[in-house]
């Protein structure tokens, strides 16, 4: 019996599907090598990264809480263990809570700044899952709120904000935007039924368009974040390979095919690889 419960919020949680945490955690990554040049305290590695993970935990038990009569509609999430009726929303609150206690015992080993930044970072996570009924920009908001941890890693290693570090958020905040347009162009259907708001009913026919803009976009404020940091050959030639990313990508949405989205969104996780060891290598050669 305790096994499954345990299961059930593990499933919940979605710690099965580390896909979800990889793509939130590149950003932050990219910010600690930045803030760092290349040699991040390892206390606050340890506490960002941790806090990356149980934040993005903490967000999908919420968003389950939120959707919950939305779920068992949907093809995709009625399989969830909510939608399925194997966790009561009293447990997901509390489980909820639990992680974002934790998330905040682990902050609290970080300076003052980083601290207060954590209170906005846990008001955006419990948020966003609502903006989905009021705004058709969720997706925007999704990278408002978990590329938060970008400002939060420049500050929790050099307490402070540099321009460079919102510059970096922007990027941040528009490949998310990207990618889980992605991902919600495979629920597109199901959500016009339900009412559920999204970019890619927002996009409509448009949405390929748009998204190779806002590609372009964000690899010109990568460009412009190797610059202000004097970056060389390797962060470029991560850049031209993270550039290939996008064009597969578009390439597989080009028939706007639900598996093909999906495939499309998952390959965003080799995207966010690509630039950290493009950042990683090129701090690591000046050593």
């Amino acid at each position: 019996m305790i096994e499954d419960r345990a299961r059930q919020y593990w499933l919940l949680a979605r710690f099965d599907r580390p896909i979800g945490i990889l793509i939130l955690l590149w950003p932050a990554l990219w910010a600690l090598w930045v803030a760092s040049n290349g040699k991040p305290d390892l206390l606050v590695l340890t506490v960002i990264c941790l806090g990356v993970v149980l934040m993005r935990a903490a967000g999908c038990v919420i968003n389950d809480y939120a959707d919950r009569e939305f779920d068992p509609h949907v093809e995709r999430t009625k399989q969830r263990p909510m939608a399925l009726g194997n966790v009561t929303p009293k447990e997901a609150l509390i489980i909820f809570v639990v992680l974002c206690l934790i998330s905040f015992g682990l902050v609290l080993l970080l300076n003052l700044y980083t601290i207060l930044l954590s209170f906005i970072a846990a008001f955006l996570a419990a948020s966003y899952p609502f903006m989905k009924r009021y705004t058709h920009l969720p997706q925007a908001y999704l990278g408002i709120a978990f590329g938060w941890a970008v400002p939060m890693a420049f500050s929790a290693q050099t307490n402070s904000i540099p321009f460079v570090a919102w510059v970096m958020y922007l990027a941040t905040i528009l490949w998310a935007l990207v990618y889980d347009t992605m991902y919600a162009m495979v629920d597109k259907d199901d959500d016009l039924k339900i009412g559920v708001k999204s970019t890619a009913i927002l996009f409509g026919k448009y949405d390929r368009h748009i998204m190779a803009i806002l590609q372009v976009i964000i690899l010109g404020l990568l460009v412009t974040i190797g610059q202000m940091q004097d970056l060389g050959r390797f962060y470029y030639s991560g850049l031209l390979v993270a550039a290939s990313l996008f064009i597969y990508q578009q390439w597989l949405i080009f028939n706007r095919e639900k598996s093909q989205c999906f495939k499309a969104f998952l390959n965003n996780n080799w995207f966010g690889l690509t630039i950290f060891v493009g950042f990683f290598l090129d701090y690591y050669c000046r050593a």
